[in-house]
């Protein structure tokens, strides 16, 4: 099979971009080789930190804290508080309202209150259980309700407003309205929140991080400690998962550490136990979404009004950004011609909210399906009817925030594609006789789609860069500002910079993110990484290749048409030259062999104030297929068939492309069916380990799991080889498992909308149930 040919105008096939190659670090990862932070050989004299805090503590004022007992443990070195922070007390991304350690309140339970360096861990872990802490607590708001009975906020109301939603709902046929809740989600990474900082001479610092964003990193540490960002150096060679938990909420443990070493003189090391991890950090944002559609006798929408109660935390962290982002999905993949979006931004007395994958866009795509089956069953229509009538098309594209959806063409061919492989219409009378012959299990049947904005609704955040070194031997130093978090953007970037060079993957050496090598560098985050990073290292490549041609230009007397690079080697009309043997050449006669790539995403324009622009590149398009069996008498569901089909235009690695999808979806059908999280009425949190937590595990995969990449003819966007984000949309494929646990629920009473919240756990789904055959016999 020919391979395909470089969309940008190269006319020789591609050699390394487009293939399903493995992970760079696959066969560390298995044979459990891989370096992570807490692998990593620790200096000599290197000290251990331990957070502590006030276990008995909800919300309140600190009165006394006796720390001697924990001075005089054995093996205590130091013990910090906020008195001894010598810059800033905060690890804020932005709003400065963070602090690394309590001073005068705890705001929440499990907030630091001082941290204990000691030799050994375990020493450092029993010293901090000596601590006295009295805090004269009060009542502590805790939920959304309670924050709205409170009027508290963390940030400014927001809205987008289309047309005359009003007008709209008192035109409208029929209106439906409801209320539901959704659930927030632990992110569960393998490798928990580490850091290890080491002083360097002149007051330096060298911090390594689990984190996806350096340079955030690096500006933290360097506030805490009250010296030049230049003074403090970041680097991350791999992170054992992080989506999103660990774009921010980094900060907190690398500025911590920093300040032990600062303090000590000696390398310190900080690693939070999972209960502890899960009690101290932030989760994806849970929501109350109140709503209301008005809508024709077809099913076709008129005007939406719908309300996001969003439980920030105690603090903004990035509640502004994931609460936008909800807003801007809240349409999923449908026109409103008419819509009032609004969103509060909830202070609650709880850990801060923080990214997850997706970024509140998935909480904002659920409640627009809810909106969607509602109508459906209402009028007695099949949910994926009403689905198709709504869609975005020709005449009806234009989103609620302005934005035209100009690749409608894609959702519609790729849902009818799916509709055609999942045989959905005769599965839905296979789904009906079922139910009919069946008093105990219900089925239910859902194929829901997907339309993600690609892109930082923070324009400054579209950009990075990278640095390639093309070495005398023909070999390949790559390093570029995005971190690797077992996505496999390393291998994606190292690809695309092989391509450019013509040369095999054994001669890129991938190095770990640094920010003394690249800076100010943004998160790896909102399904971007590859866009921007690969594209900058793609760029710098082919700077050093274009001084190469230049050079061989003037020495063979050709013209560039005559030189390719490929196999290793560059042709220069018919003689063939190692590539070492021209960079030798080139080195000799003073051609530079490095280059700083820089890349700005074009295009990006998004007035906040004013709710007008283009936020996003583009949209990744998506659709899933699921069927479900639920008892009626326990609770239980099972997900007994998954068909997926989603769009990543031409894929950069099919493999690594795949893996991010079926993971993404496993990863949303947890935060939707079993990942519950659960707080007292104290604000204590009761789900802090695998115990009471429950992610999904290989029992919970569907036994006939079909995923496949949608043919595109491309991004129509000049990205990289034009290829599509695959980070965060498949999390959204997910909705699909939902709404199938609806649809079975909804056949006990026909016309009747089941009051089902997320995540649809045995208990929400038993509730469901007897709420409906009340409904029945009433």
């Amino acid at each position: 099979m020919t391979a395909p040919l470089d969309p940008e105008g190269l006319t020789q096939p591609l050699k390394t971009v487009r293939k399903a190659l493995p992970h760079d670090s696959a066969a560390k990862h298995v044979s459990g080789t891989a370096i992570y932070i807490d692998d990593m050989v620790e200096p000599t004299g290197t000290l251990h930190v331990v957070p502590g805090w006030a276990r008995d503590a909800v919300r309140g004022r600190i009165q006394s804290v006796d720390l001697d007992e924990v001075k005089s443990a054995p093996g205590v070195v130091a013990v910090l508080t906020a008195a001894d922070v010598p810059g800033l007390n905060d690890c804020s991304s932005a709003f400065g309202d963070d602090p690394v350690l309590a001073d005068g309140d705890i705001l929440f339970h499990g907030q630091v209150v001082f941290a204990v360096v000691a030799e050994t861990r375990d020493q450092a872990r029993k010293a901090a259980l000596k601590a006295r802490i009295e805090v004269a607590q009060i009542t502590p708001i805790l939920t959304a309700d309670d924050a709205v009975d409170a009027d508290t906020t963390v940030l400014p109301d927001y809205q987008f407003r289309r047309g005359s939603p009003e007008t709209g709902m008192t035109a409208a046929e029929t209106t439906l309205s409801g209320t539901m809740k959704i659930g927030g989600q632990e992110h569960f990474y393998l490798e928990g929140q580490v850091a290890m900082a080491e002083p360097q001479e002149d007051g330096g610092m060298l911090v390594h991080s689990s984190t996806q964003h350096p340079t955030e990193i690096q500006h933290t540490v360097a506030k805490v400690l009250g010296v030049p960002d230049a003074a403090v150096t970041t680097e991350v060679r791999r992170m054992g998962g992080g989506f999103g938990g660990k774009e921010s909420q980094a900060n907190q443990w690398a500025a911590l550490a920093a300040l032990a070493a600062c303090r000590t003189g000696r390398a310190c090391k900080l690693r939070l136990d999972r209960d502890e991890d899960m009690i101290m950090t932030g989760k994806r944002h849970d929501f109350k979404v109140n709503w209301k559609v008005g809508h024709d006798g077809e099913g076709r929408i008129r005007a939406v009004d719908m309300e996001f109660l969003a439980r920030c935390g105690y603090s903004v962290d990035l509640s502004l950004g994931v609460n936008d982002r909800t807003l801007f999905h809240a349409d999923s993949s449908y026109f409103y011609p008419d819509a009032l979006i609004r969103s509060r931004r909830l202070r609650t007395d709880t850990c801060s909210n923080t990214a997850f994958r997706g970024f509140g866009g998935p909480q904002g795509m659920l409640a627009a399906e809810r909106m969607i089956d509602a109508i459906a069953i209402r009028i007695g229509k099949d949910p994926l009817e009403i689905r198709k009538l709504n869609f975005y098309d020709g005449e009806r594209n234009l989103t609620p925030y302005g934005m035209p959806v100009e690749e409608y063409q894609v959702m519609h061919d790729l849902i009818a594609q799916l509709e055609g492989s999942s045989d959905y219409w005769a599965r839905r009378e296979d789904v009906r006789a079922f139910n009919a012959e069946n008093a105990i299990l219900k089925k239910g049947l859902a194929l829901t789609p997907v339309k993600f904005g690609i892109s930082f609704t923070l324009k400054h955040l579209n950009q990075a860069g990278a640095l390639v070194h093309l070495y005398t031997d023909g070999s390949v130093h790559l390093n570029h500002g995005g971190t690797e978090m077992g996505q496999g953007l390393y291998q994606k970037v190292a690809q695309v910079v092989a391509e450019e060079f013509g040369i095999t993957l054994d001669k890129v050496r991938i190095t770990a993110t640094n920010t003394s090598k690249v800076p100010n560098t943004g998160p790896t985050a909102a399904s971007s990484g590859t866009d921007l990073n690969a594209m900058a290292a793609k760029l710098a490549a082919k700077e050093i290749r274009a001084r190469l041609v230049t050079f061989l230009c003037e020495q063979h007397q050709c013209g560039p048409d005559a030189i390719h690079f490929g196999d290793n080697k560059v042709l220069v009309g018919e003689q063939g030259f190692a590539l070492a043997e021209i960079a030798k050449q080139a080195h000799m006669a003073r051609i530079q062999m490095s280059h700083a790539g820089f890349y700005a995403t074009p295009g990006i324009t998004w007035d906040r104030d004013n709710v007008t622009g283009r936020p996003f590149y583009y949209f990744a398009f998506g659709g899933a297929c699921a069927e479900v069996t639920i008892d009626t008498m326990t609770g239980e569901m099972t997900v007994d068939r998954v068909d997926i089909l989603h769009d990543v235009g031409h894929s950069l690695n099919p493999a690594i492309d795949l893996g991010q999808i079926e993971g993404g979806f496993v990863q949303g059908m947890g935060w939707l069916t079993t990942e519950e999280l659960v707080w007292d009425d104290r604000g204590r949190l009761r789900t802090h380990a695998p115990s009471t937590y429950k992610i999904p595990t290989a029992s919970d995969i569907p036994e006939d799991f079909t995923v496949q990449l949608y043919e595109s003819a491309g991004n129509p966007e000049a990205t990289v080889y034009r290829s599509k984000a695959v980070g965060e949309p498949p999390v959204m494929l997910a909705n699909s498992v939902f709404c199938a646990i609806t649809d079975a629920i909804a056949s006990l009473v026909p016309g009747e909308v089941p009051d089902l919240d997320a995540p649809a756990t045995p208990e929400a789904i038993m509730k469901a149930v007897q709420d409906m055959r009340r409904r029945r016999n009433s």
